[in-house]
């Protein structure tokens, strides 16, 4: 098995000794507590929106070695292909961005509303995009011959964005002693503390030391440190720079924010800092061949996903090897900064929403105003928004200030939408309120409504019973290509299920699907789905294995069609009806349609 699967291993293994996703929430909850974030990470937490950036010799070869192309992240190519550390080095010897603009790059960031920016210092190939006394494999000694990282720091500080390093610290291909490279160096004889101590410590200070006040170093991959060294390797760092965030990817459960996993949005609220991270195409360095880069209102969307529930997005691009960033990445990050500075209002400096998604989208807030993002009109151009037991004031257009038609009946606001959203990807409403609204996003039961065409009742939402756990689910497109899918597994036995409350807006007939992930060997089980005291019984269908390695696939399984004779909360409950000897499927959702 490869390093870097063992890596993702032990912290699945981690993942999975909680029963459920609320639990492994609350344990990060605790733990930031714990830590006492002070005001030193305010900055972080208000800003929203970072720009990630890997940049280093693998944008020379761009994806390809020898004719071939490798499918996945380009960043990995001297792993993935063995290329040896001798033939591999020749790379810098051709090395030589000389399109490379610092204040080129820092206005496109100011454009597209971005705050702060975290860049490839050294990733796992091991070379250096800096001037580094510790180690001759740095771009000082390429065709170049400039210190790139010192001119964005200064360009930076000019543009008011936080500069930001990421440094991996224990993988380093390039380093007989450094972790990850077995074909070139035989594991059994590497001396993990020797490369810490020769090249990683004093790489890791280098920054530190010469390139300004710095807002965060994102460490990645730990390793080789135990949890006293690693925090003596915190402590130094903080003698350097006290001000500096560090990344839970330091390790050993330290840090100052959290990373979750590439590509992974965890499905509920998140207290205290945190971020996602994810790449605009498929992959974190440049790829001449991968042009599967995201839209910008998939970048908006996922935006206002991640800070609803209290996080920031940090999105990857990856520069060329002439120091040029892909005109896709610029165009579209123009777009999202132009959404921005008309709603950033609703983004920068908020926390998560207490109102629970909904149909039509999701919130967040500031004191005394809360932003709804509407992304999905109904039908009758009524929005319900439940949940809202203060005195309200106000209820306008973010954009233009257009004042709407509101009423409230107890905990529900009914507003009344113009015929024409001022945007199509997302309008945000923004009601002014006197009070404190009472968080409600776990408890609040699932609104369905059959004013659009479909309703997820995600996992996350529901109550699991006997040993059923709600977790995330990895899994790989190929390579690199993480993806995390919420479950609810492990339901074998009667006593195992989800129970979901309900709230059905209108009466109506509707269509329950469920969707889920089955292997062939585990399929032809029967299934209850219980919706009040109405039974549906159910045979599973096989889609195919789990392996993390591999996508993870699923099926929607139409089970039954229901009538609702009035408004109201209903339980809606699936669970196995025999003792099975594996388990039934891993659910993701329930989908409930309108019937037409």
């Amino acid at each position: 098995m490869s390093l870097l699967k063992k890596i993702y291993l032990v912290a699945l293994l981690v993942l999975c000794e909680y029963s459920s996703y609320a639990q492994i929430v609350e344990r990060w909850d605790k733990s930031v507590s714990n830590q006492k974030v002070d005001e030193k990470s305010k900055w972080f937490q208000d800003a929203k929106f970072g720009l990630f950036v890997h940049w280093g010799l693998f944008a020379q070869h761009a994806g390809e070695w020898k004719e071939k192309r490798y499918y996945g992240i380009s960043e990995w190519v001297m792993n993935r292909g063995k290329i040896p550390v001798a033939d591999y080095r020749k790379l810098a010897q051709q090395f030589n961005p000389s399109k490379f603009n610092a204040n080129e790059w820092v206005k496109m960031i100011n454009d597209a509303g971005i705050k702060y920016m975290v860049i490839t210092a050294k990733h796992h190939e091991g070379f250096a995009m800096f001037g580094s006394k510790a180690s001759d494999y740095n771009i000082l000694n390429t065709p170049f011959k400039r210190d790139p990282m010192k001119e964005l720091s200064v360009a930076c500080k000019k543009g008011n964005v936080k500069m930001g390093f990421y440094y991996s610290q224990f993988l380093d291909w390039n380093e007989p002693n450094g972790g990850g490279n077995e074909w070139d160096f035989i594991e059994k004889n590497k001396d993990y503390k020797a490369y810490y101590n020769s090249k990683s410590i004093p790489q890791i200070k280098e920054l530190l030391s010469n390139y300004g006040p710095l807002g965060l170093i994102w460490f990645d991959m730990p390793g080789g440190l135990s949890k006293e060294e690693t925090q003596s390797l915190i402590d130094d760092a903080r003698k350097i720079q006290p001000n500096c965030l560090l990344s839970s990817r330091v390790g050993q459960g330290l840090g100052d924010f959290r990373d979750f996993g590439d590509g992974e949005v965890p499905s509920t609220v998140v207290k205290g800092p945190w971020e996602a991270i994810f790449t605009h195409n498929d992959s974190w360095g440049y790829s001449k061949f991968d042009q599967n880069f995201k839209t910008p209102a998939e970048i908006i969307h996922l935006l206002v996903s991640v800070v609803s529930k209290g996080g920031n997005l940090m999105l990857n691009v990856g520069p060329k090897a002439d120091g040029t960033i892909p005109e896709a990445s610029v165009k579209c990050l123009k777009a999202v900064g132009g959404w921005l500075k008309i709603n950033g209002a609703s983004i920068y400096g908020t926390t998560y929403g207490p109102i629970a998604p909904q149909p039509w989208g999701v919130t967040t807030l500031k004191p005394r105003k809360l932003f709804l993002h509407v992304n999905k009109v109904p039908s009758n151009g009524v929005l319900l928004v439940p949940g809202l037991n203060v005195n309200i004031k106000q209820v306008s257009l973010l954009s233009n200030k257009n004042k709407l038609l509101w009423k409230k009946d107890k905990n529900l606001l009914t507003i009344t939408l113009p015929t024409k959203l001022p945007d199509d990807i997302n309008t945000v409403i923004v009601v002014e309120y006197d009070g404190q609204i009472t968080d409600s996003y776990l408890d609040a039961p699932v609104v369905v409504s059959p004013r659009y065409p479909e309703c997820s009742l995600e996992v996350i939402k529901a109550n699991p019973s006997g040993n059923t756990k709600i977790i995330p689910v990895t899994h790989s497109l190929y390579f690199g290509d993480w993806k995390h899918t919420t479950c609810a597994t492990d339901m074998q036995s009667p006593s195992d299920g989800i129970t979901y409350n309900v709230q059905f807006t209108e009466p109506g007939d509707y269509k329950i699907m469920l969707e889920y992930n089955c292997p062939i060997e585990n399929s032809k089980q029967e299934g209850l789905l219980q919706v009040g005291d109405q039974k549906f019984y159910f045979e599973t269908l096989g889609s195919g294995s789990y392996d993390t390695w591999r996508p993870l696939m699923f099926i929607k399984q139409s089970v039954a069609m229901i009538s609702v004779s009035a408004s109201g909360v209903k339980t809606i409950k699936v669970s196995p009806v025999n003792e099975g000897k594996a388990e039934l499927f891993k659910l993701s959702k329930i989908i409930i349609e309108p019937v037409k």
